[in-house]
This record gives structure tokens, C-alpha cells and sequence, in this order.
């Protein structure tokens, strides 16, 4: 993906500047764009590649550091405890 930032002036002649997007290619960026801001001017159109975040779920890590957790509260911890409300409803 692509990060394109936008500068523009709007139908009434305002400049609005540091508009971001991101979108895979130009077009539709500007399309996007003009859904926002109708019958807008494009000043300037900056380009910046977006690095994909690939983290994959690491499930042996997540119960790796789930069993490191002592099973029993450390000191100075506080408990909640519900109260049993059978028969309440």
C-alpha cells in the first residue's frame, strides 16, 4: 500500500493541507479524495510506501508466557471474589 498525502483547495478556494490516504494505487486515492472534498483543486500529491505489517499469531509463545504466570496471586495483590447468587433470578 501507499501512504499519498494531499494538498488541496476546496471548491470555496480554502487550502487544506497534510490530507493522508492510503490506497494501492493514485486513482484511487484521488478518487477517495474527491468522495471527501467535491469538485476540489489538487495542489500538491506526495507519495510515502506504507511497510506491510506482517506479525503472525505466535500461539506457542502466547501459552509460553501464559504458564510462566505464577497460579497463585503475589504479594500485596488484590482478590476479587464474586459472591455465589444462585437463586437470585
Amino acid at each position: 500500500m501507499i501512504r499519498f498525502g494531499f494538498h488541496i483547495r476546496t471548491r470555496t478556494g480554502q487550502k487544506v493541507e497534510n490530507i493522508s490516504i492510503v490506497a494501492a494505487t493514485q486513482s484511487d486515492a484521488e478518487r477517495r479524495l474527491r468522495q471527501m472534498y467535491h469538485h476540489c483543486e489538487i495542489i500538491e500529491c506526495n507519495t510515502q510506501a506504507v511497510p506491510r505489517h506482517v506479525d503472525t499469531f505466535d500461539m506457542t509463545g502466547i501459552l509460553g508466557m501464559l504458564s510462566a504466570v505464577p497460579a497463585t496471586p503475589s504479594q500485596g495483590a488484590t482478590v476479587f471474589r464474586l459472591r455465589d447468587k444462585t437463586g437470585t433470578h
